[in-house]
């Protein structure tokens, strides 16, 4: 279960295992390892005026009347229910409509700039009527939400203060080393003004919170209230924002997690110049490029982002970037796996005509993109269906060199799996239990739309792609195949006979 890591006031935390969006961090330090510090007390000292404590309230729905719960087909709970409407208690059922509340929630947050810039995380202020900030010296003010970025979990508030206020800046996560010292400091259980210290523990951290996850996970103790609060390296720089934990209980297990400053600072940057972030688009869908993919296509290593799928009106289209290339490196980065991707075009500037280099047909190759804007309401368009001439009449096909059975779509099999109407093509029938198709997670009713990169539009059109991979000596065939989830490339082992 996820669950929201700053204080709510009266609420319930659940004893089941969670990740908590509370904080992740990279840290950043010079190249030679540094010694444990004597103490953290002068570091702690100079950066605590610099961490403030974020009250929010908003206006909730609160249930009428006892919560009684009862077992599903209990006779007592049609009685209860009732008993309720009489009462006028019935809610959804005829009564009055449930009274609202004021809920409040405890967070942490860091300010940036004298005049009063404080950086926190989204899920701390999302849905807020009211914001204060109260400040180290006790002091509270109230603050405007400047913009936020759901994605990435990071919010920028603005109070205005009587006197310039005491900042922190930026330190590089990137330069961050799994072993480093870390401090964090936050309003745990709305305890203020708390200080914690432990080591980076790992990076590169993917923990399904966004598109862009690349947290730093660190031991350094962080808890409920600790959300939108920073992660510090020795030198008393930010270099990420402790966001989310690993725990069965809510409290710190020693498994935190953080942004890091280098998406952080960037989304705040454009959150402060246009409240609200801009990100390059290039109109593409993505996905890993597994050993096998690596082998069927040529590569020497399973690296870089596959196209599985290009938007009809993307930049990468206008570029001539096509479904089955493999992105090796744009604007010069190199793309170590697929989820690197989306993070390098969103820092990219828009508009930037960016060299993106491919392997096709065995090769490298160099397109330019002109990179486009990521609109927040933009839907992943699909993999652009194959046009299909009319397939011939064969029956279901054995192909023993992959262990899958096949045939060409007609209307028994439209019933049999539900597709779509008008879907043609070839269908897989059957997919042996101990086939390597079977594990890469082939299934019955997807549909094979290319086999080593040539368009399919019968089962002979498969069964030539696979013999002459079997006769080429091949270890695997690529296939582009339906599946109930979208299209994805398969790189599928082949038998040594077929």
């Amino acid at each position: 279960m996820l669950q929201a890591f700053y204080n709510p006031v009266r609420s319930k935390v659940s004893a089941a295992l969670v990740i908590v969006l509370l904080g992740v961090t990279s840290v950043s330090q010079i190249a030679n390892a540094r010694p444990a510090p004597d103490s953290f007390a002068d570091l702690a000292e100079r950066l605590l005026p610099s961490v403030v404590n974020i009250a929010t309230s908003q206006m909730v729905a609160d249930r009428q009347g006892p919560d009684f719960q009862f077992p599903p087909g209990s006779p007592f709970e049609d009685l209860f229910r009732d008993f309720m409407d009489r009462n006028g208690q019935g809610g959804e059922q005829g009564g009055p409509s449930p009274q609202k509340r004021r809920a409040t929630a405890l967070g942490s947050g860091f300010i940036i700039s004298a005049d009063g810039y404080i950086v926190t995380n989204n899920h701390v202020i999302d849905g807020a009527d009211e914001i204060s900030v109260r400040l180290h010296d006790g002091d509270t003010l109230d603050a405007k939400l400047i913009g936020r970025d759901p994605k990435t979990d990071v919010a920028l508030l603005k109070v205005e203060p009587k006197e310039d206020l005491p900042f922190v800046k930026w330190g590089s996560s990137d330069d961050a080393r799994i072993g480093d010292w870390a401090m964090a400091i936050g309003n745990p259980f709305g305890l203020g003004g708390t200080v914690t210290a432990g080591i980076v523990s790992a990076r590169n951290r993917n923990i399904n919170q966004g598109p862009y996850d690349d947290f730093i996970q660190t031991d350094a103790s962080i808890n409920r209230g600790n959300s939108g609060g920073p992660l510090f390296n020795l030198d008393g720089d930010v270099i990420g924002i402790n966001s989310a934990i690993y725990s069965p209980s809510g409290g710190s297990v020693g498994i935190g997690f953080a942004i890091p400053s280098a998406i952080a600072q960037s989304v705040v940057d454009q959150l402060k110049e246009y409240g609200r972030t801009r990100r390059g688009w290039l109109g593409v869908h993505i996905q890993t490029v597994t050993e096998d993919i690596a082998d069927s296509v040529g590569l020497d290593e399973s690296a870089g982002a596959m196209v599985a799928g290009v938007s009809d009106e993307g930049p990468a289209k206008e570029a001539g970037i096509k479904q089955g290339d493999v992105i090796l490196t744009f604007d010069g980065k190199k793309v170590e796996s697929m989820r690197n991707l989306p993070r390098i075009v969103a820092e990219t500037k828009i508009g930037k005509d960016v060299d993106v280099v491919i392997w096709r047909d065995g090769k490298k190759q160099t397109v330019q993109v002109e990179l486009g804007e990521l609109e927040e309401d933009v839907v992943a368009a699909n993999a652009p269906a194959n046009d299909q001439t009319e397939a011939p009449a064969i029956a279901e096909a054995s192909v023993d060199a992959l262990g899958i059975k096949i045939a060409n779509v007609n209307d028994e099999l439209r019933t049999r799996y539900n597709l779509a109407e008008g879907t043609e093509g070839v269908i897989v029938t059957d997919v042996s239990s101990d086939s390597f198709a079977a594990e890469k997670g082939v299934r019955p009713g997807d549909i094979i739309i290319e086999a080593s990169h040539s368009s399919v539009s019968n089962v002979e059109d498969v069964m030539d792609a696979v013999k002459s991979a079997v006769d080429d000596e091949k270890r695997t065939i690529l296939m582009l195949i339906e599946t109930s989830a979208g299209a994805r490339y398969f790189g599928l082992t082949l038998n040594s006979t077929e």
